[in-house]
């Protein structure tokens, strides 16, 4: 879309994440008029500092906590994200997968057998949970909350929710029920979806102190960003048994992972890949460069997120 239009596109190739020194040295090489950054892009105030004729960084994600967004106001610089529509449904797929893989059990039947350890049936292999009769409780009731809650509500699962505002939409189609605080819906829920944007009050949102609100029978599923969970407090609420499980898409130190969490039974771990599906990557790419395309032909980007 981009070269059609006739701009001159350049792409770095390489498989390892640039740090912020090398993102800084590469734009430095010449002019360029926009740039495409990803969440992974460490993108602030030195950064506009250090080149400063980038006048725009249209983000590859929904998500843009890792761009400074007030520093990008004080230097007048453009910042657009990309919400696709296609983005939300695959993450809210990928968290009802989750979910139920937690409730099946799947991916410790699947290992029991790939190891040689099945040997026939057993009446007591695997006993998991049923969904259908249980309560999900829903911790940011936005785009992809609020699509998660459709799915699960077709599941046969009760919603509850707690949001900053509230989602008359689910409550009118899902039947789901307002909570004011979150500590309400971590003591009635079976299954606990994170669905909030990391900001300085989702930090550690789920903590030790948190996760002792939660049942001893129920899971939390993350597929929001890393950070809103404090792992290390997650992890040994998983090995005290605090509560039964945990399925994680995202990570606080990603990419890295606590070992003693890639160790138990009881959590599921996937790479960061919820929006990972082709239809959703390709408007995600689509709204990107109409995002640059609407920016250098004069017009306001339709995606902008730090519009004064």
């Amino acid at each position: 879309m981009l070269r059609s239009k006739g701009y001159k596109v350049e792409v770095n190739l390489s498989e390892n994440i640039p740090n912020q020194k090398q993102i800084i040295k590469l734009l430095k090489k010449k002019p360029y008029d926009a740039v495409i950054t990803l969440l992974t892009d460490k993108i602030d105030a030195e950064l506009f500092s250090e080149v400063p004729g980038v006048k725009m960084y249209a983000n590859y994600a929904t998500g843009y906590d890792n761009i400074d967004i007030e520093a990008a106001k004080a230097s007048n610089i453009v910042i657009t994200n990309a919400p696709a529509t296609l983005s939300t449904l695959s993450v809210a797929e990928h968290t009802i997968a989750l979910m139920c893989s937690l409730a099946k059990r799947i991916v410790e039947a699947d290992n029991f057998v790939r190891q040689g350890k099945y040997k026939g049936w057993s009446p007591m292999n695997f006993i998991g949970t049923e969904l259908s009769g249980k309560t999900l409780g829903i911790i940011g009731a936005g785009r992809i909350g609020e699509q998660t809650a459709r799915f699960a509500k077709n599941l046969g699962l009760h919603i509850i929710y707690y949001d900053i505002k509230r989602n008359n939409t689910i409550e009118k189609e899902c039947g789901a029920i307002y909570y004011n605080t979150v500590e309400e819906v971590l003591q009635k829920s079976d299954f606990v979806s994170l669905h909030v944007p990391l900001l300085s009050s989702t930090l550690h949102l789920i903590n030790e102190e948190r996760l002792a609100q939660m049942k001893p029978t129920s899971f939390l599923i993350n597929t929001s960003r890393g950070k809103v969970v404090e792992e290390e407090a997650l992890e040994q609420a998983l090995k005290a048994e605090i509560i039964r499980g945990a399925a994680l898409d995202v990570f606080e130190f990603e990419p890295k992972i606590s070992k003693g969490l890639r160790k138990l039974p009881n959590v599921i771990l996937t790479p960061h890949i919820a929006s990972a599906s082709e239809d959703a990557r390709n408007e995600m790419a689509e709204i990107v460069a109409n995002n640059i395309i609407d920016f250098l032909e004069g017009r306001t980007p339709r995606n902008i997120v730090n519009e004064k």
